[in-house]
């Protein structure tokens, strides 16, 4: 594996990865984030400096925790003990573990490489109440590269109190390297037979809806265009997708999701441990950023956020996102990319 470091801006680095298919991923000590990731045309929204994520979307790529997505009021109770974590002003909600969180950290890292496979290992904490969350927390995100073109996302917490943990990576691809195109004609397949209904400010309602009926089933391939032109009210109140999909197997040996780009000669296979997706198809509208001089899409990038669903705190049939204390909490996903011959 051939391994570069370059500065990445205000005191940051970015380090890429590529194996002898030419294929690479590039990461950075800024929020432990994936910033590039493709063969000749980048398949992953990122930024060219650490400036800019600071300045126009710092979630674009980074860890996200410790906790993903939204907790209603920022209220929880662990242990008899109700708490009291940092609201998100525009939401009302704690949203990602708080700002600034893991995505502005400044990680340590350290670089191992292999010849089948080679890591970036980055690790940061959490002290003890920060933004109102119990327990020092340790946490290790590992990002490797392997010879197959699987980008591998392995993160691990351990906290001296039992706490709150559902760390995710906040990717979004995009198969055509355009980010002026939508993902509208990608198309995609889900293990996943139940999704979380939600309600307007983007919070679960607590019922596990079945997609069967609805244009979020995708137990059959199908385009992300019939999302975006239904009238089915999940999606129309969000302008498209922003919801947790549960997965029927939470196995590495088991596709959960799988997106075809609209020429079908790049397929995105995703494989994980977690018990659900969030999926968010990026529903920016005009306010979408400048990437590589470029305006973004509305629509034009899709994340696949694997974690416990959001909401998990208050209802149990979700999954249980406390974490006991001094107990090691792991979890791993992978990103495999094929390159196919067009249609």
């Amino acid at each position: 594996m051939q391994i570069t470091e370059t500065p990445f801006g205000k005191g940051y680095q970015l380090i890429t990865l590529e194996n002898e298919d030419g294929f690479h991923l590039s990461v950075s000590d800024l929020g432990a984030r994936i910033v590039r990731l493709g063969w000749d045309k980048e398949l992953v929204l990122g930024f060219d400096s650490a400036e800019e994520y600071l300045e126009k979307d710092a979630f674009i790529g980074a860890s996200i925790g410790r906790t993903a997505g939204r907790i209603e009021n920022g209220r929880f109770t662990i242990e008899d003990r109700d708490y009291q974590v940092a609201i998100d002003p525009k939401t009302g909600h704690s949203l990602h573990g708080g700002q600034p969180g893991f995505e502005t950290k400044k990680w340590a890292y350290r670089v191992e490489n292999g010849d089948d496979e080679a890591s970036v290992v980055f690790t940061s904490s959490s002290p003890d109440g920060e933004h109102g969350f119990p327990g020092n927390l340790d946490i290790e995100v590992r990002h490797t590269l392997t010879k197959e073109n699987v980008w591998r996302v392995t993160t691990k917490g351990k906290s001296d109190q039992t706490t709150l943990f559902n760390p995710t990576n906040h990717v979004y691809f995009n198969l055509t390297g355009d980010v002026t195109q939508s993902i509208a004609e990608h198309t995609l397949w889900l293990n996943s037979d139940h999704f979380a209904s939600l309600r307007p400010d983007v919070l679960p309602t607590g019922e596990k809806a079945p997609v069967t009926g609805t244009p979020l089933d995708f137990q059959h391939p199908r385009p992300l265009a019939d999302v975006f032109t239904s009238s089915f009210e999940q999606t129309k109140q969000y302008n498209g997708l922003d919801h947790p999909f549960f997965l029927k197997d939470s196995l590495l040996e088991k596709p959960a999701a799988r997106l075809t780009s609209p020429d079908g000669t790049i397929e995105l296979t995703v494989s994980t441990d977690a018990s659900s997706v969030v999926i968010f198809t990026a529903n920016f509208g005009n306010d979408g950023p400048e990437l590589h001089g470029k305006k973004l899409a509305d629509h034009g990038g899709i994340t696949f956020e694997t974690q416990i669903a959001p909401g998990a705190e208050q209802f149990p049939a979700f999954g249980s996102i406390t974490l006991p204390a001094n107990q090691t909490f792991e979890t791993t996903t992978e990103y495999k990319l094929l390159m196919k011959e067009g249609n």
